[in-house]
């Protein structure tokens, strides 16, 4: 009998290692870096407005939070993690929110959030926390600039990212208990931009997050990039009005992890259906020939893209499925 293809026996291979992961105790998790002592953060008082003053206090207070979750780490001996808090702290970073507890939780804005006029929220994948944070703010600067004025980006890191390698990057567990922070988040969003344009932007395991938190969100968009699938088996299944887009690049490794949501014993592993292929139902984009974290890199051709749709001046007249943005 002749062997199966290549492509079949990756991903068999790739089957078994995830079901092996899925079981194991994960390899990363004496990595994280949950362990850095840090104050909880102040209390503070709910934003009722956009106005540049009410964004100035809350700025203000946010970063007292950032400076003495640096001085934690400086006195437990971690000097990376006190270096990283340090250039967070700086005068131009603006922070709506921070916990500098268990690895890091932010929302930082980029760009005019008073007078914005469409808002991006940048939802991170795994192995996104405070020691690896400038992947997020990298991205983040080159959509703004893409973009140009009356346009604010948020970087969205209020959950418990799970390790790029380990258990909980196979199950949906971290995204089922980060979802509703998501949509609170955005539902604040929405009180107090309700006019703007508002884009959910979901990398990798972060397109779990926001299927989970799909349903009821008053937003224009999801687009879902570099992910490995959402849990549910179609974008009717997120039960939103947004409209869904999805995109691969070509070098991306996501692409060759099986598509498959098995549930075990006290567990589910996969996330399902490819949410770029026909049978998801999204409108895709081109995503050109990068990798896995390529999808916003400067003068790349999916940051291109993705900023069309966040301006909302991608086309939409092709039907679900067959669409290049």
């Amino acid at each position: 009998m002749p062997s199966p293809p290549r492509s079949v026996r990756l991903r068999r291979g790739l089957l078994a290692v995830l079901v092996a992961a899925s079981v194991a105790v994960p390899v990363s998790g004496a990595a994280r870096p949950a362990a850095v002592p840090a104050p909880a953060p102040s209390a503070q008082v709910p934003l009722r407005t956009a106005d540049p003053e009410a964004l100035a206090g809350r700025y203000t207070a946010t970063r007292d939070d950032i400076v003495a979750a640096e001085r934690a780490a400086a006195g437990h001996g971690d000097r990376v993690r006190a270096a990283a808090l340090r250039e967070m702290a700086g005068p131009a970073r603006d922070f709506l929110t921070f916990d500098g507890r268990d690895g890091g939780r932010s929302a930082e804005v980029y760009g005019d959030l008073a007078r914005a006029e469409r808002i991006a929220v940048l939802v991170p994948g795994a192995g996104i926390d405070l020691d690896h944070y400038w992947r997020l703010r990298d991205g983040s600067r080159a959509l703004l600039h893409e973009l140009g004025g009356r346009t604010a980006v948020i970087a969205w890191l209020g959950y418990r990212t799970p390790s790029t390698v380990s258990r909980d990057a196979l199950t949906p567990a971290r995204a089922t208990e980060a979802a509703p922070g998501l949509t609170a988040f955005v539902d604040e969003l929405k009180r107090l931009k309700p006019a703007a344009r508002t884009t959910l932007l979901c990398h990798s395991y972060g397109s779990v997050v926001c299927a989970r938190a799909a349903h009821g969100l008053r937003v224009a968009d999801i687009v879902l990039y570099g992910s490995p699938g959402t849990g549910y088996p179609d974008a009717a299944a997120l039960r939103t009005g947004a409209t869904v887009w999805a995109g691969r690049a070509r070098d991306d490794w996501i692409a060759d992890v099986p598509h498959v949501r098995l549930r075990l014993p006290f567990l589910e592993v996969g996330f399902g259906t490819d949410p770029v292929s026909p049978g998801f139902g999204a409108r895709t984009f081109a995503a050109g020939d990068g990798g896995h974290s390529d999808y916003l890199r400067a003068g790349s051709e999916p940051l291109r893209n993705i900023a069309r749709i966040v301006a909302g001046t991608a086309a939409s007249a092709q039907p679900p499925g067959g669409h290049r943005a």
